[in-house]
Formats: structure tokens, sequence, C-alpha cells
């Protein structure tokens, strides 16, 4: 079938795209289901927020942990096996949590496993597809791909929700699994490493242009990768904002939306469809991003990316206790940027790394990313005991968001050969 499809006029590296957007959408899916489910949980089991809020942050810190590993084994016993075994994994898990019973479970099912099943198709893998099989249109093509989490937030949050106020969580839950499954066998049939597999060349590439294949101790090769990296001081400033945007999207917002709307006056479905729709404009700012990221100066790109999410998180909490328009607004200008950072920073790490090495650096910033956001999970739910509100928990991740945007404008500053610079048009 691969063979059969890289014959046609469509470059297989499209073919590529399409497969990994879906993988990663459905991916999501398992990854915002938490939200969902964190009100059933205190209700049937009488966990506190703060027990419930520790596995997701446990999840949040695995999926970021294993990323540069991850990539390593990738690149050396190829994309569609490793894939397909994550997958499986990260069905069993789901399929796993109708049969909890103690809080302990909840950890290793949705923290460990689904952390390890979901970290080995993160988002590292938008930049690691974009530079293997392009050689024009990377930005547009990371954009994509980083917009496939919005896309499968507002896919599945809104079914996920609804599915388990009518049914329950549990029907719920097999039924995501049995989609993480089903996706197994098309990984197998369809994904291939690299466009020379298929006699191809890369897209607006050459043949010539073979990349080596890696060899070696995955291990190995992917500290090699972060101790080179970590000499430059741009490596660091990129990871420090990274580890603000974690703080922010997933560990807050993924996590604590949903409950806050609850305490709110809002229905568990109002607060899933609000979150579907923040993704539904993240689909927008992250594709939009990938376009201009191969167009502009990506700092100054990442300086209004953060700056818009500060002051959207800011606005927050005083918009839970507006009318349905007040939300809206911060749904609009929250969910246009939630994911927008992805493609300029990729872009950046290239310019410091070099596009060889970007997809495992990128691995290894996403796991200083889940640590901000496991953080924020955890103490996102501790400040709600503490204070009865998620005020503060707001209000310190938009100021964070502000120390981000400045951050970046240092990035290449006094540093000849390394400034980045803005990306002519393909």
């Amino acid at each position: 079938m691969a063979t059969r499809l890289a014959t046609r006029r469509l470059h297989y590296a499209w073919i590529i795209v399409a497969l990994s957007f879906v993988v990663m959408a459905v991916t999501a899916g398992v990854r915002s289901a938490p939200g969902v489910l964190i009100v059933p949980f205190e209700e049937e089991f009488h966990w506190s927020r703060a027990t419930i809020s520790l596995a997701v942050g446990i999840n949040l810190l695995v999926y970021g942990a294993i990323g540069p590993f991850a990539a390593a084994i990738m690149d050396r016993f190829g994309v569609g096996r490793t894939m397909a075994l994550a997958l499986t994994a990260t069905g069993i898990g789901v399929a796993l949590t109708p049969a909890m019973t103690q809080s302990w479970q909840l950890i290793v099912l949705w923290g460990l496993v689904g952390g390890i099943g979901t970290g080995f198709l993160g988002w590292y893998i938008s930049a690691y597809i974009a530079m293997r099989w392009f050689r024009t249109r990377q930005g547009l093509v990371m954009g994509l791909l980083t917009a496939a989490n919005a896309a499968g937030q507002l896919v599945f949050l809104p079914a996920m929700a609804w599915l388990t106020v009518r049914a329950g969580w549990r029907p719920m839950s097999l039924l995501l699994a049995a989609v993480v499954v089903g996706f197994v066998p098309i990984i197998i049939w369809i994904m291939r490493d690299r466009p020379e597999d298929l006699g191809l060349a890369p897209y607006g590439g050459t043949l010539d242009e073979r990349a080596p294949a890696p060899a070696g101790n995955p291990m190995v090769a992917a500290f090699q990768a972060l101790a080179d990296g970590a000499r430059s001081r741009d490596f660091w400033l990129l990871a420090g904002a990274y580890f603000i945007c974690g703080m922010s999207t997933n560990g807050l917002i993924s996590t604590h939306l949903i409950p806050a709307c609850i305490d709110h006056g809002l229905t568990e479905v109002a607060g899933a469809s609000l979150l579907a729709t923040t993704g539904m404009f993240a689909f927008v700012g992250g594709t939009l991003s990938g376009w201009l990221s191969d167009r502009w100066d990506n700092r100054v790109l990442l300086f209004c990316y953060y700056g818009l999410r500060g002051l959207s998180l800011i606005y927050l909490p005083f918009a839970l206790d507006l009318p349905a328009a007040g939300l809206s607004l911060f749904a609009v200008f929250y969910g246009l940027d939630w994911i927008a950072t992805g493609p300029p920073t990729a872009r950046l790490m290239s310019n410091v790394v070099g596009a060889e090495r970007t997809g495992i650096m990128i691995a290894w910033i996403t796991v200083i990313h889940q640590v901000g956001a496991a953080g924020a999970a955890y103490f996102g739910g501790l400040l709600r005991i503490s204070f009865g509100t998620y005020f503060e928990a707001f209000m310190l991740s938009g100021l964070m968001c502000m120390v981000a945007a400045l951050m970046v404008l240092f990035i290449g500053a006094g540093r000849r050969g390394l400034e980045p610079v803005a990306v002519p048009a393909e």
C-alpha cells in the first residue's frame, strides 16, 4: 500500500503528515481525558482533588521525561514500530481504568502507563517529521502537527464529557481505548521511517540528501545531544520559556479549567465545550503560527504569544463570573496562542543545534515543559484546596507568561551566527 501511494502525484510526505496528525490528535484526546474525569472520580471514590492532580502531574512529568529517549529509540528502531507499541500501551492503560478501586491504581494507569505511552507520541514528532521528510514548508508542517493537539481536544473533549454524563466514565474509557488501539494496524500498514525507504527525495529536496542512519545506543545518543545543546545560553532561554509554557497550558488549563467552571456554577459539559472552543481557535493559531514562523522573526512571534497568553490568564478569573460572552472572549484569545509557541520554538532551536538534532532537542525541552506542567497540575489542585478558588493559580500563571515574553527577546543577543532571522517564504 505504501509503495502504491508513493507512485501518485501527491508526495508521500503529506500522507505521513496526515497520519501523524491523526495519531497525535488521538493522543491529545487521551491526555485531555483527566479534565473530564476529575469530578466523577471525586464523587465516586471520594479521592481529593490533590490526589487526582498528583496522578495527572505524574502523567505530565513522565510524558515529557520519556520524550528524548523516545526520539532516540524512534531514530534507532523506526517510527512505525515505535508508534504502534506506544498506542498499544496507551490503549491498555485506558482500558484497565474501569477496574480501578484504589488511588494508587490511578497513579499507575494514568500517571505512569499513560504518561509513557503518550510520551512516545509527544510534540517532538512534529519537528521529527518536518526535518526528516521536508526541505521546504517545514514551519507549516510543524504548525499543522502542533495543531493536532488542538484538533484532538476539539473532537474528543465534548464527546467524552457528553458520554460521561449520559453513560458514565467507564463506558467512555472503554470506547476511548478502542479508538486508540484501532489505529495500530493503520500505523503498521502505512507509516514509513524515511522518504528513501520508498525511493523518494524529501519534499523540496533531492535524493542526494540522504541522512546517515543512526547507530549505537539510543540512551547515549539522547544524553550526548543534551550535553552539546546545553552549552548554549539560547538553549536555556528557550527551555525556561517552555517551562512556563507547560505551566500555563497542559498543567493548569487542560487539567483545571473544567473543575474551575464547575466551581462557578457551569456544568461539566459546558466546561468541556469551553475547553474544546479554545481548541478550535488553537488549531487556527497553531497552523497560522507555522506559516508565520517561515517568514517572521520567531523571537517577536514568541514575545507576542506569551504576552497574549499572560493577559488571557489574568483575565480568566474575572471572566468566570461574567456572562457567556466573557468566557468566549477568553476562549478566542487564549486559544489562538495556546499551541502557537511550538513552531517558532522549533525554528529557533534549529538555529541553535542544527536541523538534524532539532527533533531530539525539542524532546529535551519538552521534558522541561512537562516539569512545569506537572507542577502546575499538582499545585493548582493544592491552591484550590487552600484558598477555595483557582484565582491565585490563574494570576500567578499569567504573570509568569509575562516573564517568558521578555526572556525570548534575548535569544541570540550578542552572538553572531546564532541570531534568529526571519526565514523567507518558500
